[in-house]
């Protein structure tokens, strides 16, 4: 799975994404999860399985739903207590249950 971290300067997810890189390999799943500045999006999402925003950026979901929406890319805002945290076994699931919900008909918020 392709997943996509975004926030204001892609600095602050470094770690989450660290995080979740360590609870995907403990799972034995092979995954693909790199952060990003918000303003690199619309560049970012070529073979995206799903995008993810941090807290801070949730002022750009509408922004990032217009950029995914049309590629059929899921796009959330990770939940603040997931995201202070900084639980990568969370976070890892809620980028599947996002990409689930959204395949299901649901939109995240």
């Amino acid at each position: 799975m392709k997943i996509r971290l975004f926030c204001v300067a892609g600095m602050s997810t470094s770690l989450l994404v660290n995080r979740m890189r360590e609870a995907a390999a403990r799972r034995g799943e092979d995954v693909d999860i790199r952060a990003y500045a918000e303003s690199d999006m619309e560049k970012c999402l070529d073979g995206v399985d799903v995008a993810l925003l941090g807290p801070q950026s949730r002022l750009a979901l509408k922004k990032a739903r217009t950029l995914c929406e049309p590629r059929r890319i899921p796009v959330a805002v990770i939940p603040v207590a997931v995201y202070s945290e900084m639980d990568g076994e969370k976070a890892l699931d809620f980028a599947r249950e996002s990409r689930a919900n959204i395949r299901g008909g649901k939109k995240n918020e």
